[in-house]
């Protein structure tokens, strides 16, 4: 439950940012982990009237506003005809359709949860955001930036026939995961990412072929242990997490190289 003193519906982008700067602004997205704690939001600032709601397709691209839902990117035809519709299987995990249907794609990347699966797999498409002062930013760089009080506009996919696979391990459907990965191939570079690892997502990049040997594959194993820190909580150890990452970043490898089937 949140109670809100007072409540502004933007009419501009520089209007929300300027209202944003104060120490005591809150942008609303779904609002739903508002919901779930007790805050007193002084200045509530809205963006629902700002049409950024909407998913565009051009001929390069896609461009998904900040006010789309999870639902939104999980249903969109377009986004399901490329990456091997990771997006869909991704999102899909995410506790249920109600959840789905209020949670928007800029406070699920803005807020830069730990446990975001939105955040890895996005991250793992080479995904930008648009931030209303700050520009165009590629999401890994965003990702790993302090909070700020800019505004996220909207997030850009490029449609580069990048294949993609993802997997997550949760002790049960609807929870938080335990660790989470999606690895993408395109041309030569791979990208692997892991959140829940705890921490935010984190991305690895390498170089290889479309279809790596198991040389490679384990090359890029002992990269991923040596490079990316793991920690502990009440879902799971370091340790556990460590074996996690290795197995889910091989069945993703291998979903990839089959053509996008786990």
């Amino acid at each position: 439950m949140f109670t809100i003193n007072q409540y502004s519906l933007a009419e501009s982008l520089e209007q929300a940012y300027e209202l944003n700067q104060s120490r005591s602004g809150v942008i609303l997205g779904g609002t739903l982990w508002l919901k779930m704690g007790r805050k007193k939001i002084i200045k509530a600032i809205d963006l629902s009237a700002l049409g950024l709601n909407t998913i565009e397709e051009a001929a390069d691209r896609f461009t998904i506003g900040c006010m789309c839902t999870l639902r939104d990117l999980e249903t969109h035809a377009g986004l399901n005809r490329y990456f091997n519709g990771v997006i869909a299987q991704a999102l899909g995990s995410i506790v249920g359709i109600q959840m789905r249907n209020g949670a928007t794609v800029g406070g699920s990347v803005f807020s830069r949860y730990g446990f975001s699966d939105v955040l890895t797999v996005l991250m793992a498409l080479d995904a930008y955001v648009e931030l209303h002062k700050g520009g165009l930013v590629p999401l890994a760089e965003f990702a790993a930036m302090p909070h700020d009080n800019d505004v996220l506009v909207r997030v850009v996919l490029r449609k580069d026939a990048r294949k993609a696979a993802y997997s997550s391990f949760r002790k049960s459907a609807g929870d938080f995961p335990v660790l989470n990965c999606a690895v993408s191939n395109f041309e030569d570079q791979w990208q692997i990412v892991l959140g829940a690892r705890p921490g935010r997502a984190r991305r690895i990049q390498f170089t290889g072929g479309s279809h790596p040997s198991a040389e490679e594959i384990n090359g890029m194993a002992d990269q991923i242990k040596g490079s990316i820190p793991f920690g502990s909580n009440l879902l799971g150890s370091k340790t556990y997490r460590q074996i996690l990452a290795d197995g889910l970043v091989r069945r993703n490898i291998a979903a990839i190289v089959s053509g996008g089937a786990l």
